[in-house]
């Protein structure tokens, strides 16, 4: 296994890691992005309102960020390969189930189970790069990896909407289900375990509850972690609303939401490559404060354009700005919390992945709570989030 600490590598060998590695964190993206266009329709199909439907992500980000707290520090202790596997596994099963539901409230408690699962992926992914890398050279992996990930979100909403349309909305849990089944294939087959026996920590309730007290308390650490959580929690507010802002108030078509949807990947395509060339010249703090001013620029962007009533084509590119800066700011909030922690990787990251998904829960719940039908929720929601983040580090951060 490549570890940048020791030795380089082919760049080929680099390159497929950074691959496979991507394609265990997409899990997430697609099982997010992927039925956003058919929300739509599947409140129509259980005759729901759209708040109710909201709710299906609300409970996918609870599970999801409950199901941090226990999978980083199983994988601190019996190893980072054996947990992934047994998350990939269940989050293929509860994939299943969500496709044959029969009930909205089924939906609801499968979403749950379904994020529970999920978050052994993507926090496993992040200790496993952090077992291989330092700072820099973490943040520059992550963007990569980053990279690779959000191809999904490009894929998803198309490919989701198409499903929709052509097989019904229960057709995209069953290609879930069988994108999992091939990412544990890969990585039963190519990723070995990378935590060293040194490094494994005794799983013990007491030790774990301390350590999380540690981190929460060290103000560098909470400003890092809120920093990446409320910045994540504005783009969720987006997932959360944007298709029934898009379609429902702007008229756009459910299998054209995809390709809005892809410009903000492609905004985030473009900062992604600009991160991992610049980071290991201008350091992680300069490029967490470079993403967090435009961000920042763009939630005030969409306050002006909704007061002004600027409609569809002032908010998209706001929103493209938006969601561009997001791997900017979680690659080097998170590379400069878990560099300070090397020996709790997996409880640092999951810590961080909690807060980071239970604030964007939180924000989906005030969302689908408040009058749908409406813009405001979610340009109001965006805009406090850029700058609850911006604030969390210029207050406690900036001089880690």
């Amino acid at each position: 296994m490549p570890h940048s600490k020791t030795s380089s590598s082919d760049s080929n060998n680099h390159f497929f890691l950074y691959l496979i590695l991507g394609s265990i964190g997409l899990l997430t993206p697609f099982a997010i992005d992927m039925y956003l266009p058919a929300m739509p329709t599947i409140a129509k199909d259980f005759m729901v309102n759209s708040g109710v439907v909201q709710g299906t992500l609300t409970a996918y980000t609870a599970g999801f960020a409950i199901g941090q707290l226990l999978h980083g520090p199983l994988s601190d202790s019996y190893g980072r390969r054996p947990v992934l596997m047994i998350g990939i596994i269940f989050f293929a099963i509860t994939s299943v189930v969500c496709a044959t539901t029969s009930s909205i409230e089924a939906l609801l408690y499968m979403r749950f189970a379904q994020g529970f699962a999920g978050a052994a992926a993507a926090v496993i992914v992040q200790a496993i790069v952090r077992d291989m890398f330092d700072k820099e050279d973490f943040a520059r992996a992550m963007s990569f990896i980053t990279l690779v990930i959000t191809i999904s979100p490009l894929m998803a909403p198309l490919v989701g909407g198409h499903l929709a349309v052509w097989f019904g909305w229960r057709s995209i849990f069953t290609a879930l289900a069988l994108v999992s089944v091939v990412v544990l294939i890969a990585v039963m087959f190519k990723i070995p375990e990378t935590l060293s026996a040194e490094n494994k920590q005794p799983l013990r309730f007491r030790t774990t509850m301390k350590n999380y007290y540690k981190l929460f308390t060290n103000p560098v650490a909470f400003g890092l972690i809120f920093c990446g959580a409320f910045s994540f929690a504005g783009m969720f507010a987006f997932i959360t609303a944007g298709s029934f802002v898009y379609i429902d108030i702007y008229g756009v078509r459910p299998d054209h939401f995809g390709y809005l949807f892809a410009l903000n990947v492609v905004g985030m395509v473009l900062m992604t490559s600009f991160n991992g060339r610049a980071v290991r010249k201008m350091g992680s703090h300069w490029m967490l404060r470079f993403g967090l001013g435009c961000q920042t620029l763009a939630g005030v962007a969409l306050l002006v354009s909704w007061l002004c009533g600027f409609g569809l084509w002032a908010i998209v590119p706001s929103v493209i700005l938006f969601v561009g800066t997001i791997s900017i700011i979680g690659s080097n909030s998170m590379g400069l919390l878990l560099s300070s922690y090397p020996k709790m990787a997996g409880t640092a990251s999951s810590l961080a992945g909690t807060l980071r998904f239970g604030t964007g829960a939180v924000i989906s719940a005030i969302i689908a709570f408040l009058p749908s039908g409406y813009v405001w929720p979610m340009v109001m929601a965006m805009f406090i989030c850029s700058v609850l983040s911006v604030s969390a580090y210029y207050f406690l951060s900036r001089k880690a």
